[in-house]
Order: structure tokens, then sequence, then C-alpha cells
């Protein structure tokens, strides 16, 4: 009987070990992807700063994370050219920039992009749970809210908060890989239409 119930823990944990991704999203996601490859290339200027929780580790750490893996989300799309990458003012920036502020931004840049991207990192890095329904779940997580503007037309392509998370029963997982989550975070909320 012992035998039966250890084989049948471990079997439990070995289905259990596979990692899975799964993506929320909340709000106005872009109807389709940003671009296309293949097509007409994009440029795009890009605003982005955290807005940690007031508990959150390591902030330093995980905001380098945070540039690391916007810029290789860039330089790893054929459609979109990276304008400028600019970090937003502050250590914990008070208020997001508007539409209109960040169009007024734009409008400086020469040659003018056609997108503004606003990303805001809110959660990156690793997550553990303990207890039931799984004994142990783990993984990584993201939370981006991003904006893309049409930054020739004014027009709001996208309002949307993302929650990334790749993990599952049995799966921990420590911080080096969370530039590849927020790349991928940012495939998710960029490159795949809206459901």
């Amino acid at each position: 009987m012992r035998s039966a119930l250890a084989a049948a823990l471990v079997c439990a944990a070995l289905a259990g070990c596979a990692a899975t991704t799964k993506v929320e999203t909340t709000g106005a996601a872009l109807n389709e992807p940003l671009c296309r490859a293949g097509g007409e290339k994009l440029s795009a200027l890009v605003f982005w700063g955290p807005q940690w929780r007031p508990d959150q580790k390591e902030p330093p750490a995980r905001e380098a994370a945070a540039l690391r893996g916007i810029q290789a989300f860039f330089a790893g799309s054929s459609c979109l050219a990276l304008a400028d990458l600019r970090r937003l003012p502050g250590e914990r920036f008070s208020e997001v920039p508007s539409d209109t502020e960040l169009l007024r931004l734009a409008s400086s840049s020469a040659p003018l992009p056609d997108r503004v991207v606003l990303i805001v990192v809110r959660e990156l890095g690793p997550k553990l749970v303990i207890g039931i329904p799984a004994l142990v779940e783990g993984g990584t997580e993201v939370v981006v809210d991003v904006r893309v503007l049409n930054a020739r037309t004014a027009e709001s392509m996208a309002d949307v908060r993302t929650h990334w998370q790749n993990g599952g029963t049995f799966i921990i997982k420590g911080v080096k890989t969370l530039e590849e989550d927020m790349s991928a975070a940012l495939r998710s909320t960029l490159m795949s239409p809206s459901p």
C-alpha cells in the first residue's frame, strides 16, 4: 500500500513538472499585432518605467532585468525599429503621462516615430505558492500596463494590462529568466492579436 501511494505521488509530481504559460489581459488590447514580419518596418518611441509594489524585493535588479527584456524584445523584432527608449523620470514616478503628454514628447522627435509605446512594469519576478490545491506551485510572472498610440494620427491603439505567468505545480524558478520573461510578456501584448 505504501509503495502504491509513493508511486502515485511520484507520478503526480512528474505530471505537474511541465511549465506552462498563462496570459491574462484586461483593457483595450491591440486588434491586430503591432506590426507583421515582412511588412513595413515601423519605428517606435518607447517610454517605460517601473511602479513596484511597496514591498518589492531588489527593485534595482528587477529594473535592470526589465530594461534588458524591453531592449531584447525590440532588438528581436523584424518589423519594429526602436527609435528611442526613454525611462520615465523618478525612482517611482507618481503620475503616468497622459496620451496627450506622450504625443507632445514624441512630436519633438525627428523623424516622427510611427508608434508611441508606454510600458509600466508593475511586477517582474519569481512567485511561489505553497498550500492547497497544489502542494507547491511556482514560476515567474510579469505584470505590465501598455499603451500604444499612433503618433501620426494621435489614435489610441491599445491600453491594456497583461499578467503573464510561466510555471506550474512543483516548478520553482529564480530570477535568471526575468529578462526573457519580460520579452515574452511584451510579445504576448504587442505581437498577438486580441482574442
